[in-house]
């Protein structure tokens, strides 16, 4: 009786699913997102990960009988030369940009893209599609391809059992993204650009739309500019420590100008400014450390 109730529970909860909802399994080869920030862009991999289960040497390397699978793969290999790849398994793999990149050199826009690829024996073809959620390659068309690059595979040392990408050589505005499994590895380069022109109009938009009294748009914008020395921002970015110094003088928006005017070449000012932060420093309660700005106007004094 009790063993009824239960294979009746377990029906019920299908039906239930099957009405209010797909009901949602696992797959043998399993989800995975990974996510890697590139200067102030986001890029996101959605994939499942097959496993090799034994068919080392049955991966890659057979020669496909058309270039879209008709069904389920009954060659000699997993993966044919000359056919498209779903790059992954089950559902197609995305990936996502979350500003215009190049891949490879070549311009993609932001956005979301089915992954592809057809491997060759010493070339493969990477493919990112207007296609994001296909299941498999099954119903892939040329025609919804928005960029195709070129990458050239290279042996793994050590196989690898499970799929994975994997996010390398991590820069300021650029990675490369690789995807390896059994013995091949294959990767592309996604460039970012220009971080800081883009950073600049963030700081802009802070400004613009903060209080009246909040000054750290300002001083954080001013800061940026300076350490990563965009002297075409050099004038502006003296503006906003201006606009900071009306709201309030500090020893931190003094200091900040006087180095500021002190890269620009203007000695004189810089020096005026650094004097005035010194001055208020040391009348501080407590007094604040001022003696790095200190070294530094005498610098200064001794350049003029």
């Amino acid at each position: 009786m009790k063993r009824t109730l239960f294979l009746i529970g377990v029906l019920t909860l299908i039906l239930t699913s099957n009405i209010f909802g797909q009901l949602s399994l696992p797959y043998e080869s399993n989800r995975q997102e990974i996510m890697q920030v590139v200067g102030d862009a986001k890029i996101s991999i959605v994939y499942h990960r097959p496993n090799i289960k034994g068919r080392a040497g049955k991966i890659y390397g057979c020669k496909a009988e058309s270039e879209i699978q008709k069904g389920n793969n009954t060659g000699p290999c997993l993966v044919p030369n000359g056919q498209v790849w779903r790059a992954g398994a089950n559902n197609n793999t995305t990936i996502e940009f979350s500003t215009d990149v190049t891949i490879n050199g070549q311009a993609l826009s932001a956005g979301k893209y089915g992954f592809f690829a057809i491997p060759q024996d010493n070339e493969w073809t990477l493919i990112f599609s207007k296609a994001n959620d296909q299941w498999g390659a099954f119903s892939y068309k040329q025609d919804q391809d928005v960029l195709r690059v070129k990458a050239v595979p290279t042996t793994l040392a050590t196989p690898r059992e499970t799929l994975a990408y994997e996010f390398d050589n991590v820069a300021a505005n650029n990675a490369t993204v690789t995807l390896s499994w059994e013995t091949k590895a294959v990767g592309f380069t996604v460039n970012v650009g220009d971080i800081n022109a883009r950073v600049v109009n963030y700081i802009r938009d802070a400004i613009k739309n903060r209080k009246a009294d909040d000054v750290r748009p300002l001083n954080q914008g001013a800061g940026f500019v300076f350490n990563n020395k965009m002297k075409a921002n050099y004038e502006e970015a003296l503006g906003w420590l201006d606009e900071s110094i009306k709201v309030k003088e500090t020893v931190g928006n003094l200091s900040a100008k006087a180095r500021l005017l002190a890269e620009m070449g203007k000695k004189a000012d810089a020096i005026a400014a650094g004097e005035k932060a010194i001055q208020l420093g040391k009348s501080s309660n407590p007094p604040a450390n001022t003696t790095g700005l200190e070294s530094e106007v005498q610098k200064w004094k001794g350049s003029k």
